[in-house]
């Protein structure tokens, strides 16, 4: 089933989507809106138009395992969400994923302009990566 990935901005909020066999996470596009509705409304018709079947929403917890207003935002989108599309919308621990995405992009010497447009897409990955990782190993026991 094809799980799209969201990293949530403020200002940008960076979109990334497995394959049909859940193996591979790809970075898909970045939607730049800072009305938090409107932010919520385009993600929803992006996961209809790309036939979504599930939607993990990083979930920006903090270090030491507790909820802040960032959290707390991710969580109200995620609930808004729901209410628009008729598919699973879970919340999915982030915890340095747009770090793991600044080392990628260190790693492939992505800099300036060009990075900032694909930051939020590769950190969606990375949070999509991680919880497809996770499904593969609950399958296995």
């Amino acid at each position: 089933m094809k799980i799209m990935a969201v990293d949530y901005g403020d200002s940008r909020t960076g979109l990334a989507m497995s394959d049909e066999t859940e193996t591979l996470a790809s970075p898909l596009e970045t939607v730049y809106e800072h009305h938090f509705d409107r932010c919520v409304e385009r993600v929803a018709k992006i996961a209809d138009e790309k036939k979504a079947a599930m939607i993990v929403v990083g979930d920006p917890i903090n270090m030491n395992g507790t909820r802040g207003p960032r959290s707390e935002k991710c969580g109200e989108f995620a609930r808004q969400l729901r209410e628009l599309v008729n598919i699973d919308v879970i919340m999915w621990d982030e915890r340095s994923s747009t770090n793991t995405a600044i080392t990628y992009m260190n790693e492939i010497n992505k800099r300036g302009k060009k990075r900032k447009q694909v930051l939020d897409q590769a950190a969606a990955a990375v949070i999509l990566d991680s919880y497809l990782e996770y499904r593969k190993n609950q399958k296995k026991g």
